[in-house]
């Protein structure tokens, strides 16, 4: 049965359409969105005097057997059922009776869908906003471990400067904070209720769209009723702000595959966190980062994709519009699976400090703080680059040690020399926000306060342990009656009866961010783990899931 049987008669679906315009194998993960949808939407029938109470009282009834019956992964889709939203509303008819036919008055699937959408979109964000956070919380802790170390920080791929440890792990923490505005400046402007709108033109039916949209916890309705249908701004912008988050996970993974290969030698990766190879039995590969690097491209396709899709669309409603929903599906569970992925691989992992010393000691990392220091002599600073710039290219081409040149050179000579000591450049980094020990600890300070605030906004408590957050009970639900309440976690579909409800990426795989049963969450120290600086963490046993693709 289809939703619009009347307009074609007797006549039946060939199945090479049905085949082609399904969605019921990814839309079913809306149930849960279209069922708080429809018990707003009974309600506002039942105050518009569209529906008795008695009614209404079946209808929410029936609802709430379709949701425990989607919980308990008995409900059966029947060959009929187009979508989701058709395949509820049968169900509904079917324990409610006749009166189940009132369930779509005054309502398209156009602003359903839509509405579904935005529900579901809203949670997400979310989600994936408290998965950022928790992997903040991990940068966060490891700067604070990482007490006075330091490395040398890159430019053009080239060692330029000795910059603290903690200074390079906050660069990923502040990047990641933007996301986390964008997040909520994307929730905020999705915040807006389609329910109402109808088909495209509205409804002559005394419905209030103002009072639908408050009980579902939107902060407003819709203002016109042809934009609400096909407006998929919200999608885009999704689509947007976890694309930008992968890019900065693929950045952060980088680093993390380069440190932790023998030519850096920064980093050493926990057993739990790493994979090895079915050939050569001493590799150990960084797997996590080099997936969290890949995964950025899956996530700009589905940004630019959407986009082509819209891009030449009428108004209001088209078919095309389907193709929202698995792009947007997809990148929110890859951004949470990588969010949990890296919190954990960097809680883990172990600084080798002493490496990383040893490749920011080089004299020649300390040439800008000659410069620099020239200048407080009274030199100008153009005059100042080109003499150390000399200098330096002397000491590589004569094959002389810098040291004893600069000691030498009449502008320089042995004051000079005490600034290419160990140590000595990153301690003079002194101006604020630099790399410098007085600069990081304020920003240390700066970036817990504007983490606790975004920890706030975003409705986490902190956990147990470093790095653990769990969604505050009963913040940011809205509605009442059960109407549009936001229920934290955004993973894969509910089950049903009949359909295979597929693992993330394969049996035996956790799901997003949730830890094994014995597991330490990203951030929290396996018991027995050594400190930062030690040759080794001592690795917590975690069940595996599938045998990796590599050598």
């Amino acid at each position: 049965m289809t939703l619009w049987q009347g307009r074609f008669g007797g006549s039946q679906q060939s199945e090479e359409l049905k085949a082609f315009t399904d969605s019921l194998s990814f839309d079913r993960r809306l149930a849960h969105d279209d069922i708080t949808c429809s018990r707003a939407h009974v309600l506002g029938l039942q105050r518009s005097g569209l529906l008795s109470e008695e009614e209404a009282g079946t209808l929410l009834a029936a609802l709430s057997k379709v949701e425990e019956e989607i919980a308990e992964a008995t409900f059966v889709f029947a060959p009929g059922d187009e979508d989701v939203h058709t395949a509820i509303e049968r169900r509904v008819t079917e324990i409610a009776g006749d009166v189940g036919g009132r369930l779509h008055t005054g309502r398209s699937r156009n602003d359903q869908v839509a509405t579904d959408l935005r529900l579901f979109t809203k949670r997400s964000l979310m989600e994936v906003g408290r998965g950022i956070i928790a992997l903040q919380e991990v940068l966060l802790n490891r700067a604070r471990e990482a007490g006075d170390a330091y490395l040398p920080g890159y430019t053009h791929m080239q060692r330029a400067q000795p910059v603290l440890l903690a200074h390079h792990l906050l660069a990923h923490g502040w990047a990641l904070a933007r996301d986390v505005d964008r997040l909520a400046a994307t929730r905020r402007r999705l915040d807006i209720s389609p329910l109402g709108a109808g088909a495209l033109a509205g409804t002559s039916l005394p419905l209030d769209p103002d009072w639908v949209a408050r009980e579902l916890g939107f902060s407003a309705r819709f203002e016109n009723s042809m934009d609400a249908v096909s407006d998929r701004d919200f999608v885009a912008e999704a689509l947007f702000d976890l694309a930008l988050v992968g890019t900065h996970l693929s950045r952060l993974g980088e680093e993390m595959v380069l440190w932790s290969t023998e030519e850096f030698g920064f980093l050493h990766l926990d057993d739990a966190y790493a994979t090895g190879s079915s050939m050569l039995p001493q590799k150990k590969n960084a797997d996590i980062a080099e997936l969290a690097r890949a995964k950025a491209g899956r996530l700009i396709g589905h940004l630019t994709g959407l986009l082509a899709t819209m891009k030449g669309l009428p108004l209001s409603y088209n078919r095309d519009l389907q193709e929202d929903k698995e792009p947007l599906f997809d990148a929110v569970d890859q951004v949470e699976r990588s969010l949990a992925a890296m919190a954990g691989l960097i809680a883990t992992a172990t600084f080798d400090t002493q490496a990383m010393a040893r490749a920011a000691d080089g004299p020649t990392t300390a040439a800008a703080d000659l410069a620099e220091w020239l200048v407080q002599k009274g030199m100008p600073f153009r005059q100042a680059h080109e003499l150390v710039g000399a200098v330096v290219r002397d000491s590589f081409e004569r094959r002389v040690p810098l040291p004893e040149l600069v000691a030498a050179h009449p502008a320089l000579g042995g004051d000079a020399v005490a600034l290419l000591e160990p140590g000595v450049p990153v301690s003079r980094r002194t101006s604020p926000g630099g790399a410098g020990p007085g600069p990081v600890a304020s920003q240390i300070e700066k970036f817990a306060a504007v983490l606790r605030a975004d920890a706030d906004r975003f409705g986490v408590t902190k956990g147990a342990g470093p790095g653990q957050h769990s969604a505050r009970s009963g913040s940011h639900q809205h509605g009442s009656r059960g109407g549009g309440r936001e229920q934290h976690g955004s993973g894969p579909e509910p089950g049903f009866a009949g359909q295979a409800v597929p693992e993330p990426d394969g049996p035996g795989q956790e799901s997003p961010g949730q830890a094994s049963p014995g597991q330490a969450s990203p951030g929290q120290a396996s018991p027995g783990q050594a400190s930062p600086g030690q040759a080794s963490r001592a690795g917590a046993s975690r069940p595996g899931g599938p045998p990796p693709e590599g050598d």
